[in-house]
């Protein structure tokens, strides 16, 4: 429910998961960065978070059990920089996969356990199996919680908005060849890294590639409209049911969409002007 998502409310969303917002609403977060706690006598978290002493205090306080393993999903700084610092206070295992380069990213993740597509996480009280799904970060994984057929999404699914894709590390085409490999797999519930509970999660899944697909169809009209246009040219044509404040973002996923047309052979980019090629 939404008024459970209040920071430092700790909420059991089934027997053995409960979730704990950080302190870190905004903009960008909606109400916080959603982390996950999983077990009973030993504990698993997902996403510590941001690096907030007394988020990190939380975890540790409300959590069930012992902690004794830090997965991440990916290393944007709404995510992880909390599991250095919860590592050292617990002894915590650190599981996930190193930061790419970039000045979004979190260098200070150094996994104990470098994860791969298909491995399975294996404690006495549950079993996670890693999803590997580059496209808003390269390094992005989900976590499907078998015993409950949930997915632990991280950004690669939120609820309340879509995901800023940004280039070079963010990747459109990786991120929708990512959310179809997604439609293979039995979901129950989409259980996102920012807002509430996704209970329909093929219908959130089937939205989000078309809304996709339709803001592709949008710069391919901007384009044929405004031929040799640059990326912030083509912001307002593009982004035109956003508000001028998000166009900073907006921009940065519409380079992705462009560098996914340019992929497709159907945009070139001259000298920072784009234009579609020859049918």
């Amino acid at each position: 429910m939404k008024t459970d998502l209040v920071a430092g409310k700790l909420v059991e969303l089934a027997p053995g998961v409960r979730r704990l917002v950080a302190p870190n609403p905004g903009m960008m977060t909606g109400p916080g960065t959603n982390t996950y706690i999983l077990g009973e006598k030993e504990t698993a978290v997902i996403d510590p978070g941001p690096a907030i002493d007394t988020h990190i205090e939380s975890i540790c306080d409300l959590a069930p059990g012992p902690i004794k393993w830090i997965l991440v999903t990916h290393t944007h700084p709404d995510h992880s920089p909390a599991a250095s610092g919860l590592a050292e206070k617990t002894g915590a295992r650190l599981l996930g996969r190193p930061a790419p380069d970039g000045k979004y990213q979190d260098k200070t993740f150094l996994p104990d356990r470098i994860l791969k597509n298909g491995e399975i996480f294996e404690t006495p009280e549950f079993k996670l199996e890693v999803v590997y799904t580059p496209g808003h970060a390269s390094n992005h994984l989900c976590y499907f919680y078998e015993k409950l057929n949930w997915l632990f999404t991280g950004d690669h699914i939120i609820n309340g908005s879509t995901v800023v894709i940004d280039p070079p590390d963010g990747n459109m085409s990786d991120y929708l060849s990512s959310l179809e490999r997604l439609m293979d797999k039995v979901l129950a519930v989409i259980v996102p890294g920012h807002g509430g509970l996704l209970e329909s999660p093929y219908e959130a899944i089937d939205w989000i590639i078309k809304h996709r697909l339709e803001r592709e169809a949008k710069v391919v009209a901007a384009l044929e409209e405004h031929p040799g246009s640059t990326c912030a040219d083509l912001v307002p044509h593009v982004y035109d049911d956003v508000h001028k404040r998000l166009y900073a973002w907006a921009e940065r996923s519409l380079l992705a969409h462009l560098l996914k047309l340019e992929t497709d052979e159907r945009a070139i980019q001259d000298n920072d002007r784009w234009l579609l090629t020859a049918s």
